[in-house]
């Protein structure tokens, strides 16, 4: 399949393949790549298509477990709310295999993005607590909340003191799935349950 290029806008430039697969724990999921034979813009996404139980996993983060597995899919809510992070799903998110300390590390290389966006005191004042208690709790010096929140259940806390749970009606219903096309409102809830 060929489509215009959003880049060059050359006409039927890009090519479009996609193909599905099962993977272990995921299920079945679509890989797609773009190509534009004219300017050579690529993009390559992976979707999952299996919808599992929606889950919520809750782990408090300590230097004892800062290796445990993380599995996040690319519509996975992460929340540390002892230090006012949360990562919600959009358009381009992407899942990703690591454990908590690469959480961490993800979330410690955003706020230093936006650090060295901001002009504003109160904003780099924010950061540079946000980003010493992120220290301390990979130093061991501090426990906090890690919440991972997917609604399409595809995400997992591996460690033994991980805390699985359903999510609530009202919970699913405030979560962003990060799928423009399949918002909250057309999720299947049955709010009978």
């Amino acid at each position: 399949m060929f489509a215009d290029c959003p880049l060059c806008n050359a006409r039927q430039s890009v090519e479009v393949t996609t193909k599905t697969e099962k993977i272990p724990y995921f299920g079945e999921i679509m890989e797609s790549t773009m190509l534009c034979r004219e300017c050579g813009y690529k993009h390559a996404d992976t979707i999952c298509i299996d919808q599992k139980e929606p889950v919520k996993y809750t782990l408090i983060v300590s230097k004892d477990n800062l290796n445990a597995r993380v599995v996040k899919s690319q519509s996975t809510t992460i929340t540390i709310p002892e230090i006012g992070l949360k990562v919600e799903p959009g358009p381009q998110s992407q899942g990703y295999v690591s454990n908590v300390e690469g959480v961490l590390n993800r979330f410690e290389k955003a706020v230093k993005t936006a650090l060295s966006w901001s002009e504003e005191d109160h904003v780099k004042q924010n950061a540079v607590r946000i980003l010493e208690d992120i220290e301390k709790v990979k130093n061991g010096q501090k426990e906090v909340t890690l919440v991972m929140e997917d609604p399409f259940g595809h995400s997992i806390v591996m460690d033994d003191t991980a805390v699985r749970s359903e999510l609530t009606v009202e919970e699913i219903k405030n979560l962003k799935t990060g799928f423009a096309t399949f918002e909250n409102e057309e999720l299947e809830i049955n709010d009978d349950d």
